[in-house]
């Protein structure tokens, strides 16, 4: 039988510890809430009463539940109070050495049966546990924040806690509603290990100017469907927290760069620009503590004004190409009023194109997203060709045919001739150097990468990409045009990966590299980051979808652009795709899809 919980201690009432106090309360456990001086325990008693308030205000809390949570919470300064408690949970700020004392001290105050847990993110629950006399009954337990919103809970344990104190720990979890992953004592656990190198690659493409953060932050979340871009994440979460757990992860970690905070970090949090707390961090915001973002010398200019800045105008389109891509973007110009030259090799493929932009927009009208007239319309701004001789009076070509180099710049030496000057040519390629591409056309000042997703005609992101040769009437047209496509165009450098796949696949590759070492279970680590941080899918879920293979491309062109150590694929990776397991469309990749 697990033991009964009946009176919890929570030591530290900031924003995490207030909501530490809020879950257990709200569970029918009685807290006592202990925190260093009045004026602190006045605050923390101030953020456990806004959230309950907030939760009734949005009908998510009663009034008499509120009003009971709040009967069940004793206050007091000094770690006297939690002398008959059954379970202590400490908040503090990740302070090695403060931690260490405030166990040491509950280890005097608390019952000898006492279980004492550390809510750290980074630091050593072991460090932590060799403070007091009873390090088997120790134990991590992680919330995510906002802890009476987030599922998760990571449950950390030593080399020497004790089993039955895991059990306990884990039964008490379920008791909260809440979900847990129990692991090992390792820097950064499953979910920080991952995220954290993630942010601090975003950083690292803000501190180069490699894209503006509006950009980088509407990429991810456009591109992969996160609940926040990475800049405004780190906003949230501060940035001296931040800065303290990279730092942290790197020196118990085994120092990989990828976990050295950037040094623009560092020098942010010098400078007291700790995001929301403060005020303003990568964002500016309207006061200490506001969701709001405002204006700032960064922000870029409206829309129309930045557009208007040489764009050239645009009218007729030729898409060169015959696969799904091709299909999407021909079906997106079309849509778009734009007049679209189709350009496949052979009458067949041009037929087959042709067939399925139809059977496309067709679904868009039993779907009852496109009217048939304006379907209709669509299809008769489209003409199919077989010749790139057609593309003689485009005013934009936009090629995306197979991802081979040497045809893609054969492809761009051809139009070179063919096209009028002027003409901005565009390359779909998500993993080639655009420049290379570029410099196969004496023209290279009108080329410029346009990545779109796939599907196209859902995907709502465009990466523009520019070379050092890119002009920028170039890559204001190429915005121009996202824009009029009802498009969110993020402009970045020519770089492997460009925004998106270069901070995606990384992290990917990280989450293979935790699965390899044993850490934790492919279904543990895609509930951590789900659930811990409120991604659409886990990381083996994505790779399954995506295709091992593709993965596997995508960072070794990653690896051998950036030489990045921390970039090398996994082992497993590529045994995985030497096996032939490549994911759903083989049926089996990190988990087995043939009953499905």
């Amino acid at each position: 039988m697990a033991r009964e919980f009946s009176t919890v201690g929570v030591v530290g009432l900031g924003t995490m510890g207030a909501g530490i106090v809020e879950v257990f309360a709200r569970n029918g456990v009685d807290v006592v809430a202990v925190e260093i001086s009045e004026p602190a325990l006045e605050r923390g008693r101030a953020t456990l009463t806004r959230s309950t308030d907030r939760a009734v205000a949005k009908g998510k809390l009663a009034v008499a539940d509120r009003d009971a949570l709040h009967e069940r919470v004793h206050f007091a300064v000094g770690l006297d109070a939690l002398h008959s408690v059954d379970l202590v949970i400490e908040a503090v700020p990740e302070h090695l050495d403060l931690k260490q004392r405030i166990f040491a001290e509950l280890d005097r105050v608390c019952r000898p049966e006492t279980i004492l847990a550390t809510n750290t993110s980074s630091l050593s629950v072991t460090e932590i546990s060799v403070a007091t006399t009873r390090p088997n009954q120790v134990i991590g337990i992680h919330f995510f924040n906002p802890a009476p919103v987030m599922k998760l809970v990571e449950v950390v344990r030593t080399v020497v806690t004790a089993p039955e104190v895991v059990a306990d720990v884990e039964a008490l979890c379920t008791r909260l509603g809440k979900v847990d992953v129990t692991i090992n004592d390792r820097a950064g656990f499953i979910a920080n290990a991952l995220l954290f190198g993630y942010l601090n690659h975003a950083v690292a493409m803000v501190e180069s100017h490699y894209a503006a953060r509006e950009d980088i932050d509407a990429a991810m979340k456009l591109g992969c469907g996160l609940p926040m871009g990475p800049l405004a994440l780190m906003d949230l979460i501060g940035l001296d927290t931040a800065y303290e757990i990279l730092d942290t992860m790197y020196r118990r970690g085994g120092r990989d760069r990828r976990h050295a905070p950037v040094p623009l970090l560092k020098q942010m949090v010098t400078a007291g620009l700790l995001g929301r707390k403060s005020g303003r961090g990568f964002y500016t915001y309207e006061r200490p503590g506001s969701p709001v973002v405002v204006p700032d010398e960064a922000t870029p200019l409206a829309t129309d004004a930045a557009l208007a800045d040489g764009a050239r105008a645009i009218a007729k389109v030729g898409v060169v190409g015959s696969g799904t891509m091709a299909t999407g973007i021909v079906e997106v110009f079309a849509k778009a009023g734009y007049e679209v030259v189709s350009v496949a090799r052979g009458q067949e493929k041009s037929a087959t194109l042709r067939e399925a932009v139809r059977t496309s927009l067709n679904k868009g009208v039993v779907r009852g997203r496109l009217a048939e007239a304006d379907r209709d319309a669509a299809l008769g701004r489209i003409s199919w060709s077989a010749t790139l001789d057609r593309l003689a009076d485009v005013d934009l070509v936009v090629e995306a045919v197979v991802e081979e180099l040497s045809v893609k710049k054969a492809l761009f030496a051809s139009l070179d001739e063919i096209c009028k000057p002027g003409v901005v040519l565009a390359t779909t390629t998500s993993s080639l150097p655009v420049i290379d591409v570029a410099m196969a056309s004496h023209r290279p000042a009108d080329v410029v990468g346009l990545h779109f997703f796939n599907p196209a005609p859902v995907m709502p992101l465009v990466e523009v990409v520019r070379t050092i040769r890119t002009s920028p009437e170039a890559t204001a047209t190429a915005r121009a045009v996202c824009a009029t496509l009802g498009k969110t165009g993020v402009v970045c450098g020519d770089r492997s990966g460009f925004i998106v796949n270069a901070l995606l696949f990384p992290y990917l590759n990280d989450a293979v590299k935790m699965l390899e070492a044993s850490y934790s279970t492919a279904d543990d680590i895609d509930h951590a980051m789900k659930l811990g941080c409120g991604y659409p899918m886990g990381p083996f879920e994505l790779l399954d979808v995506v295709g091992l293979d593709v993965a596997l491309a995508i960072q070794r062109e990653l690896y051998l652009e950036l030489r990045e150590p921390g970039f090398a694929p996994a082992p497993l990776l590529e045994h995985l795709v030497t096996a032939g397991y490549l994911g759903r469309k083989a049926r089996r990749g990190f988990r087995d899809h043939s009953h499905r």
